[in-house]
């Protein structure tokens, strides 16, 4: 007797789901890009108990026939594709026909849909059809999904509290309002609207309503595009940032979507402008022809296959940079108000995948039953029902100096604990750390020098002696490899010890000794580095070592000339390991503080 069998449909649909429906938000997203492929313009999102009790998706889309709507729960039924060459041309969210089978399979279903001229009620049971009838419904389409995984507890267990489910709802939400502004999202949790947007169109709005007025107001608008890209959206100044990667959001041709390269992408671009460990808030669409890029890589669509990826890289990392270098701001100092937290107990994973979870906001979310605070823990301010009466106006979005237009407009006041140069403008207090402002510089100085590989050295008369491990030594001809490129050259000696007996002639006020054992210990670090790694390394610890250190007092004559080496820089307002040179405190900071206002 044959030990091979076929599996049964039902059997099929169930291993189905464990690639598509995970959580309750994988139903969320299967269901809401059906809803934007039916041309929905506004798309309501139900949760009750964090979509573990009940999910309702109602959309005013373009609906189905009777027929239509029993072929939906057949397997691999769709009406987005027709042939093999369509499928290396998709521009559909959805294309699969696995989602509603799947969670048909899964969950007690409900359908019902109208397409204009007859409307539709089916019901299913954990794969059994339990009702199929027509009824009287509005146009589109609502699907309601109860008692998911209740008759598959291996699956059950997994889900974590209502809390953390609903976040993750809400993150995939937010991250689909951004990719799709002309759409009106409504979501709402245990029947209280915690996040809508209104549709117009407006992606400054949406980022308004996440983070605030203040992020919004330091949104900076990009749009660029070659033979085969085009990219568009905001980035937001880097005085503003995150302690986690997951706020930079990714849209190709409108669907959500995670690439690590991409985000490396827009790091790079960052890089000068950040500290260590803080990352941007960023969000990119890209447009580009559906044939060069393959969406079927995965059941749950989050990751793509680009051709002529490095030329989409590029033109990301090179506009993104442009665009920061021509509208950076100084760093202001804000106060802000005071909020209870509550006792954190669970994480918000990076998204609804089967992958490791990964926190997406700073503080993460335990779930109240007042809306106001889960709404300024999940999404940056207390009230969603605020929405409407607290859009962003124009007027709010003050023009500033940006560039290095800003350091001509400054008076020298003093010196504060020799550290801190005080200085005035027409917004308020400027205050610039000496030390930051001088590396910034010298940065950009040595930058220009090391364009090209360095062929002047000048000789020691006493050779630099550093202590090395013995695991080095045996890689110092790489090491050398590397290192030429900078005039620098480490020679063994004995067994616990390199010398250098040259240095390049553009080494300026370093102490030598200091500066080859950090380049020592970098590479110490760093089992393989490429020359790019190595270059900035070089530059930005070359530049700390030659620069106005803290605690050191300064003339007026030295801090005008700080003020002066800035306004050469082309980008002045970080130094090269990206923490500020300035921050302004402003004259309505300044009056509020003294209750003036």
């Amino acid at each position: 007797m044959s030990k091979i069998h076929v599996l049964s449909e039902h059997l099929t649909n169930m291993i189905a789901a464990g690639e598509v429906v995970e959580r309750p938000a994988g139903i969320v997203k299967e269901c809401v890009e059906n809803s934007i492929d039916a041309q929905a313009t506004t798309i309501e999102i139900e949760a009750f108990q964090g979509g573990i009790e009940r999910l309702v998706i109602i959309d005013d889309g373009c609906g189905m026939d009777h027929e239509d709507a029993q072929m939906a729960f057949m397997r691999h039924a769709t009406s987005k594709m027709h042939s093999e060459e369509e499928l290396f041309n998709i521009g559909t969210m959805g294309f699969r026909g696995e989602a509603i089978p799947s969670i048909a399979a899964v969950s007690q279903v409900e359908l019902q849909t109208n397409d204009g001229n007859q409307g539709s009620l089916i019901r299913y049971s954990y794969g059994q059809k339990t009702c199929d009838e027509i009824c009287d419904c509005p146009k589109g389409t609502k699907f309601e999904i109860e008692g998911l995984f209740l008759k598959t507890p291996a699956r059950f267990k997994h889900l974590k509290s209502a809390a953390y489910e609903f976040s993750v709802i809400a993150d995939l939400i937010n991250k689909m309002a951004l990719a799709h502004p002309e759409i009106r999202f409504v979501l709402s949790h245990d029947g209280r609207v915690v996040f809508q947007t209104s549709g117009n169109g407006n992606i400054q709005e949406i980022i308004y309503q996440m983070y605030g007025k203040e992020v919004a107001n330091n949104a900076i608008a990009f749009d660029n595009s070659d033979d085969d890209f085009h990219i568009s959206g905001y980035i937001i100044q880097p005085k503003i940032n995150r302690a986690t990667k997951y706020f930079m959001f990714i849209s190709l041709n409108t669907r959500c979507i995670r690439s690590t390269h991409i985000q490396n992408a827009i790091l790079d671009a960052y890089s000068e402008y950040l500290p260590n460990n803080r990352f941007p808030i960023v969000v990119l669409n890209i447009e580009m022809d559906t044939q060069l890029v393959d969406v079927n890589v995965h059941p749950n669509k989050w990751e793509v296959r680009l051709s002529k990826q490095n030329q989409c890289l590029s033109l990301i990392r090179n506009t993104l940079k442009q665009t920061l270098k021509q509208s950076l701001q100084t760093v202001e100092k804000v106060s802000k108000p005071k909020i209870e937290k509550q006792i954190v107990q669970e994480e918000i994973p990076f998204s609804y995948e089967q992958e490791e979870t990964k926190p997406v906001y700073d503080n993460p979310v335990i779930y109240n039953e007042q809306p106001s605070v889960i709404n300024e823990q999940l999404f940056g301010f207390d009230d969603y029902t605020k929405v409407e009466e607290e859009k962003p106006q124009q007027e709010e979005i003050i023009e500033k100096p940006k560039g290095d237009d800003f350091f001509y407009h400054l008076e020298v006041l003093a010196q504060f604990h020799d550290s801190y140069i005080l200085c005035s403008n027409e917004q308020g207090l400027v205050i610039i750390d000496q030390h930051a402002a001088q590396e910034r510089y010298h940065y950009e100085q040595i930058k220009k020098s090391l364009d090209k590989p360095c062929t002047q050295t000048q000789p020691l008369m006493v050779p630099i002696q550093i202590n090395v491990p013995c695991s080095v030594l045996s890689r110092i001809p790489t090491i050398n490899e590397q290192t030429n490129y900078f005039g620098i050259h480490f020679e063994p000696f004995g067994s616990d010890q390199v010398i250098v007996r040259e240095i390049p002639i553009w080494f300026q006020d370093v102490h030598e000794d200091e500066f080859f054992q950090d380049l020592i210990d970098f590479f110490m670090e760093h089992e393989k580095v490429d020359l790019l790694t190595l270059r900035k390394h070089v530059l930005a610890t070359m530049a700390c070592h030659s620069s106005i250190r803290f605690h050191r007092h300064l003339t007026m004559d030295e801090m005008k000339k700080v003020i002066l080496d800035l306004q050469k820089c082309e980008q002045p307002y970080h130094c090269p390991h990206g923490r500020p040179t300035v921050i302004t405190i402003t004259n309505q900071e300044l009056i509020k503080e003294f209750e003036r206002g």
